[in-house]
């Protein structure tokens, strides 16, 4: 299946994070979903920007420039892949997904096939008019993702590991090298999967090298094997705040099998000539390195300050939180990621979505929320979950599902429920600045709760603090910030 959308007027506003150490443009007119125009200039007497707003109906190709330059990001998620291409001014000019191929191998579906496959199938759907335009490109994948590849070929040896796939057989051997509580000591983390890999039928190797689903993709555009992004290459154990591999991992045997590592968004190489070729890209076109999928998500969402986060309420409850110190933290699954001078500190329940989908259509989830008074307190003490156990915020595997006693109304059930998880959120956040970051100031939403306005101000209740819909949370789109970011670096 494939969707693709051009010169879309469903566009949207996202200045550019200063995490990422990008300057907008002044005096740009920005267009936004709502058709309307942000023009951001400067006051005479100050360094901060100004905006002001003014309503316009016109579409985003009205202003395109023959020669203006094009930033493409790419997001292979768990079920499919997306495109967005942007302008410099944030404007979306066409975006598109499409469902994973399948190639079956020997009865079995080859994944390694499908992504190759999709990749390329997103830049056939990539418009002919705007292709010579894009000056970079970065693509993001799922985190974890881990493909054994021939250092001479770039051919898989093996199954890729998936994000999810956990190597219990190697995390004893992970938790006598790395220090405790270290973001690989849990049996899906790259490492327990790299040396699972490496004691099952590694040793004998001597061409290998250890990519994420990113630096795959990416090579198969730039042609230089071996180059991943700090982001990706966490949870195979590098220190970024080092910006090196950690010394007990560099004196383990396997560690001629890890990729150099670069900050997301470096560009790393222009677009292979046969590739360029056959889409009709500019020979100028530079790819840059990636990040995961649920950085990218962040990037796109527009919290860009220490104390800014973003809380993404799908099937489960994920926060995200931008602060000037590292936390990590094993026992609640909390790890930081770099962002350039920043780190963003994430947690994520159990709870979430998925528990209210198993009680309520999307319309009784509407009709009801309706009749929610939001502005009061819900008596009600849950703690909403599909099955046993919980890791975050609180670590216990043992912990029940609490979702009773309920009362007769769906009304105030419903609100008991909204309600209870806007507290695992607001103690989530309190357990990050208990762990030293950053304190939450405003929260951003994602995900299919951002839609129900009566949860958000449950939560801005519950919370405390001003919560948002972010204007734009697809990871391609944070790629393509990404690509923006790397173009700006190329030639420095």
């Amino acid at each position: 299946m494939v969707t693709s959308v051009y010169a879309s007027q469903s566009l949207l506003l996202l200045v550019q994070p200063s995490c990422l150490k990008w300057r907008l443009p002044t005096s740009k007119k920005l267009i936004i979903s709502s058709g309307s125009v942000f023009t951001i200039g400067h006051k005479s007497k100050s360094k901060q920007p100004m905006v002001t707003f003014r309503n316009s109906k016109r579409d985003a190709n009205a202003d395109f420039e023959a020669g203006k330059r094009l930033y493409l990001g790419m997001d292979f998620g768990t079920s499919g892949a997306r495109y967005a291409l942007i302008d410099e001014e944030g404007n979306i000019l066409a975006e598109g997904k499409r469902d994973y191929s399948s190639f079956m191998n020997k009865e079995k579906v080859d994944l390694v096939q499908s992504w190759k496959k999709t990749l390329f199938s997103l830049l056939e759907d990539v418009p002919v008019s705007l292709r010579s335009n894009i000056a970079s490109i970065s693509v993001d994948g799922t985190s974890a993702t881990t493909m054994i590849i021939d250092g001479k070929t770039g051919e898989s040896l093996s199954k890729p590991f998936l994000y999810n796939d956990s190597c219990p057989d190697a995390l004893p051997l992970v938790k006598s090298i790395a220090p405790e509580n270290h973001t690989v000591c849990i049996g899906s983390s790259t490492l327990c999967k790299l040396v699972s890999w490496w004691n099952s039928c590694g040793s004998n190797k001597d061409s290998v090298v250890l990519l994420h689903q990113a630096d795959w993709l990416s090579w198969l555009l730039h042609g230089k094997l071996g180059v991943s992004d700090y982001n990706n290459a966490l949870k195979v154990g590098y220190d970024p705040e080092i910006d090196s591999y950690p010394p007990w991992l560099l004196a383990q045997p396997y560690s001629f099998v890890l990729p150099s590592v670069q900050a997301p968004g470096t560009p790393i190489g222009y677009m292979k000539e046969d590739v360029r070729t056959n889409f009709g890209f500019s020979e100028n076109c530079v790819i840059c390195t990636g990040t995961t999928d649920s950085i990218a998500a962040f990037l796109a969402a527009r919290a860009t300050q220490p104390g800014k986060a973003v809380t993404s309420l799908g099937s489960t409850l994920a926060i995200k939180l931008l602060s000037t110190r590292r936390i990590e933290d094993s026992r609640y699954g909390v790890y930081s990621h770099r962002l350039d001078d920043k780190w963003l500190v994430g947690g994520a329940s159990n709870t979430g979505g998925a528990v209210l989908r198993q009680m309520f259509t999307d319309d009784q989830l509407e009709k009801l929320s309706e009749k929610i008074n939001s502005s009061e307190a819900s008596p009600l003490d849950y703690y909403p979950l599909l099955s046993v156990g919980e890791r975050f915020p609180v670590a216990d595997p043992d912990m029940q599902p609490r979702l009773h006693p309920r009362p007769e109304s769906d009304v105030e059930y419903l609100h008991g429920i909204l309600e209870s998880i806007a507290r695992i959120e607001a103690k989530g956040y309190n357990l990050l600045k208990d762990l030293g970051a950053t304190p939450v100031e405003e929260v951003f939403t994602a995900g299919g709760g951002s839609k129900n306005d009566k949860w958000i101000k449950i939560r801005e209740r519950v919370l405390g603090l001003p919560v948002h819909k972010a204007l734009q949370t697809e990871a391609c789109y944070g790629a393509a910030l990404l690509a923006m970011k790397g173009s700006s670096l190329k030639g420095r």
